[in-house]
C-alpha cells in the first residue's frame, strides 16, 4: 500500500549540472534512493524561463522513500541555513557515513553541533535520535552537559555526549 505525501520539498539548482551532481550524489548516498521522473523545459516555457527548449526542467527523486523535486532554475536564489534536512542516524556509523558522503566539497566553516553545508550549499543536520534522549528529562544539568559538549562539536560524537550525560 503507497503512502500520500502531502509535502514535497523542492530544491532550486541554478543550472542542469548542478541539478544532475546534486541528485546523483543524494541518491548515492541515502539507501532505497532513485530517480523517479524527469521533465524537460519546452518551447511555451521560454516567456518565463530563459531555459532553451529540451534543456533539464525537474528531477524528482526518492531518498529512502521521501520524494523531494529538483529544479534546474537558474541562478536567481541560493539555499540558506534558514532550511535544513535532518538526518536521523541509529548509530555513530550512520552519523560517520551520512557526515562524510554529504559533507564531501561542502563548506568546513559551515560544519557545527551536527550541521553541515553539502557542496551545492544544501543545509543539512546529521543527528543521532539519541541525542533527544540526552537533551530532554527533569535533569537540567544533564541536559546542560550534552549542549555544552555538543556545541563544541563539528560532526557529532555520540559516545562523548553520553560520557557528557553521565
Amino acid at each position: 500500500m503507497s503512502r500520500f505525501q502531502r509535502i514535497t520539498p523542492f530544491f532550486w539548482f541554478p543550472d542542469p549540472a548542478q541539478t544532475e551532481a546534486a541528485v546523483a550524489l543524494y541518491t548515492s548516498v541515502f539507501p532505497n534512493s532513485r530517480i523517479t521522473a524527469t521533465t524537460r523545459y519546452l518551447e511555451t516555457h521560454s516567456p518565463v524561463s530563459p531555459q532553451p527548449a529540451g534543456a533539464l526542467m525537474t528531477l524528482a527523486f526518492e531518498l529512502d522513500g521521501q520524494e523531494f523535486v529538483a529544479l534546474n532554475g537558474g541562478p536567481h536564489f541560493k539555499f540558506t541555513e534558514a532550511l535544513s534536512l535532518v538526518v536521523n542516524c541509529e548509530s555513530q556509523a550512520e552519523v560517520d557515513h551520512y557526515w562524510a558522503r554529504l559533507s564531501e566539497g561542502g563548506d568546513e566553516r559551515a560544519q557545527q553541533c551536527g550541521w553541515l553545508k553539502d557542496r551545492f550549499g544544501v543545509s543539512w543536520q546529521v543527528v543521532p535520535t539519541e541525542l533527544t534522549r540526552l537533551l530532554s528529562g527533569s535533569d537540567g544539568a544533564k541536559a546542560r552537559r550534552v549542549t555544552e559538549a555538543m556545541l563544541k562539536m563539528k560532526k557529532l560524537d555520540l559516545d562523548a555526549l553520553r560520557r557528557a550525560a553521565g
